[in-house]
């Protein structure tokens, strides 16, 4: 039994990547973790040079991601929402899995996870629903390839300006956008994954799904 885990996050021992890694770890399988910012990537170039082959034209570290998917039983896939949609890594990711699918449908049938974690709380009212818009895209890819999607893990995370060093002083910042226009980087806080119970929890019983799926599968 091996599960596929892949994080779109830059950050390095992220929020996403430690809950990417928790699902993982619950599944009590045989895991692997990539971190996507590590690898040399380039998006699907709609080309259609693999429909023969089931096998990208580049060459690239997107070939080597996609047998891994192709070889796995299960897959955990962990995004973030730049402009509230799922960021470009990860969408890469999964537009190269595309291969897969000609003739033979390799990853139809494997059970899957999203992991998103999202700078815009869920129930702010006025602003894009982020989290469901990211999930929604990892969802969607498992859904046209024939796969069981169990369900995804939603992370309250940090929006850039908490760190760049104009949080309190730019007039473009977000924090005021999401939090209000006293809002500021001391009021706010860092949110870590660690310290959301519920979410972290979901993310451990994803793993104990994903576990109990694959063997159902076997």
């Amino acid at each position: 039994m091996k599960v596929l885990g892949v994080s779109g996050s830059p950050i390095e021992n992220s929020n996403t990547d430690r809950a990417v890694k928790t699902v993982l770890e619950a599944t009590g399988a045989e895991t692997e973790f990539f971190k996507l910012s590590d690898l040399e990537i380039e998006p699907c170039r709609a080309c259609l040079g693999c429909v023969d082959t089931n096998e990208c034209v580049i060459g690239d570290d997107g070939n080597m991601l996609a047998e891994k998917a192709k070889q796995a039983n299960g897959l955990v896939v962990g995004g973030y929402t730049p402009y509230s949609s799922i960021d470009a890594r990860t969408k890469v990711f999964l537009e190269r899995l595309y291969p897969l699918r000609h003739k033979h449908g390799f990853m139809s049938g494997k059970s899957g996870v999203a992991v998103v974690t999202c700078a815009i709380p869920q129930d702010c009212e006025g602003l894009p629903p982020a989290c469901e818009s990211g999930a929604n895209s990892i969802f969607y890819y498992m859904m046209e390839e024939g796969m069981n999607f169990l369900g995804s893990v939603k992370i309250t995370g940090n929006i850039p300006c908490i760190r760049c060093g104009y949080g309190d002083t730019c007039e473009m910042a977000g924090l005021k956008m999401i939090f209000g226009p006293e809002a500021t980087v001391d009021t706010v806080g860092v949110n870590t994954f660690e310290a959301q119970p519920d979410t972290e929890k979901a993310a451990r019983d994803l793993g104990a799904g994903l576990r109990d799926a694959i063997m159902k599968q076997a």
